[in-house]
């Protein structure tokens, strides 16, 4: 099995970084996997960028009625309004793959700094046009820092537990949505109501810059610097990324994008639908997604361990059609537990495939493109999610309402996983330049 390009398996270990896979395969069975010191400081810091974009986001699922009276959104204009604001993530496009010119955790600095400003300008919009723009970039800037943050963890576990280790970090950083859960439970309670549920993102996102301060920067990433590896623009790591592995780009794009399309019109839509269509009240959405959250996230961690062992592909295909399912029946059957149940078991699942769908992009290139194929497949993930959003408008009228739109578009769900079935490679326990070994030679030799 190959190992990290200039640190051997046994210079790994004696220098805090990860032992050799067979030496923890052993410790498989135990709840947390069996990181290093380093490993776990880069698991805990990297974490912090997904659970504040989490909150965010849910934020403007959870706080669409009341934002849409705030801002007066005519009810046709939603879906174009939630389309554009997700397109932010394109942007991502820009940022992330500067971590693969000027490292990791430079970027994840300057992020977190771009995310900050955004989210500030969200919560005193005084229209929907100015509300729309800063939500917008607010994106970009949370897409490039999950995307780095993903980079990092990839490059730094050892390859026994990866799938585990993305799956725990996606539980993790999905607690920022309980989060948001709990505080717009108050909605009613808290100065300025939506708009101060977006002000209070601010003091964990000022007190998380210290800690991202003692992040290391990856050893990967370190080593092909070493050994004269240098792209010198943003555009050098997409354009060798496109000559290098075009199949393997085209395919996971075209899965991130068919499940997102369906996908981001279910949970955006779902706050709006238990308040109108089962009459529930802020206060038992709330509880819903807290209680019911807590068991649905654990899908990333079931999906990342079981397919350390069964293969990514086979656990992948299992969870986007089961995704798929248990989308179509939240928005089909009656109130109740019923509604309870579905919107726990699609959680569930769709948490699950989203993991296993994060650790093929970042499995499936090489260091020198890993962050600017991590951008790739955000616009993937986000453009669908946006195009998904824009059809949902459309659809609207045709369909006879938002539901019956949104069970249409969660059909893609099922030609996705066709997709991954055909044209995906497996992954699990191969070390990363086993799976993706440098091929593009276009890369400035000197060293920096």
């Amino acid at each position: 099995m190959s190992e990290t390009p200039g640190i051997s398996s046994t210079a790994r270990a004696d220098a805090g970084g990860s032992p050799a896979p067979r030496a923890r395969r052993s410790f498989i069975a135990r709840q947390f996997p069996p990181f290093t010191p380093r490993e776990r400081r880069v698991f805990w810091i990297s974490t912090t960028a997904g659970y504040f974009d989490n909150y965010d986001s849910a934020l403007l699922s959870l706080a669409l009625r009341q934002i849409q009276t705030g801002l007066g959104i005519a009810e046709a204009r939603l879906g174009a309004m939630l389309s554009a604001i997700r397109l932010g993530y394109l942007g991502a496009i820009l940022l992330a793959p500067l971590a693969d010119v000027f490292g990791r955790r430079r970027l994840l600095l300057l992020t977190i700094i771009g995310y900050t400003l955004f989210t500030a300008l969200t919560a005193v919009a005084p229209h929907a046009r100015s509300f729309v723009v800063a939500q917008t970039l607010a994106r970009a800037f949370s897409g490039a820092e999950a995307t780095v943050s993903l980079v990092i963890l990839a490059e730094e576990v050892d390859a026994a537990v990866r799938g585990w280790a993305i799956g725990l970090q996606g539980a993790l950083a999905i607690t920022g949505y309980g989060l948001a859960a709990i505080v717009f439970g108050f909605i009613t309670i808290v100065p300025y109501g939506w708009r101060g549920l977006y002000a209070l993102a601010l003091v964990p996102l000022v007190l998380i810059i210290p800690l991202r301060r003692m992040l290391p920067e990856s050893r990967r990433f370190a080593a092909e610097r070493a050994s004269g590896i240098s792209p010198r623009s943003v555009f050098e790591p997409l354009a060798a990324l496109f000559r290098s592995y075009p199949a393997r780009l085209i395919a996971v794009f075209a899965v991130w994008f068919l499940f997102a399309a369906g996908g981001a019109p279910a949970g955006i839509f779902l706050p709006k639908y238990l308040q109108e269509i089962h009459h529930w009240s802020p206060g038992r959405v709330s509880s819903l997604y807290v209680f019911g959250g807590a068991i649905g996230i654990a899908g990333n961690i079931v999906a990342g361990r079981i397919s350390d062992s069964f293969g990514r592909r086979t656990m992948g295909v299992v969870f986007l059609c089961t995704a798929t399912l248990g989308g179509l029946m939240l928005y089909s059957v009656g109130g109740g537990a019923s509604v309870t149940a579905c919107w726990i078991g699609w959680l569930f699942c769709d948490q699950a495939a989203s993991t296993l769908l994060n650790a093929y992009g970042a499995e499936l290139f090489p260091t020198s493109q890993r962050a600017a194929a991590g951008s790739a497949l955000s616009v993937a993930r986000y453009g669908g999610g946006a195009v998904g959003l824009f059809c949902e408008g459309l659809l609207y009228s045709v369909a006879d309402g938002h539901w019956t739109a949104i069970r249409y578009l969660m059909l893609t769900g099922f030609v996705a996983a066709a997709v991954m079935l055909i044209c995906f490679p497996e992954t699990a326990g191969r070390e990363l330049e086993a799976i993706a070994p440098e091929t593009d030679p276009t890369f400035s030799t000197a060293t920096p």
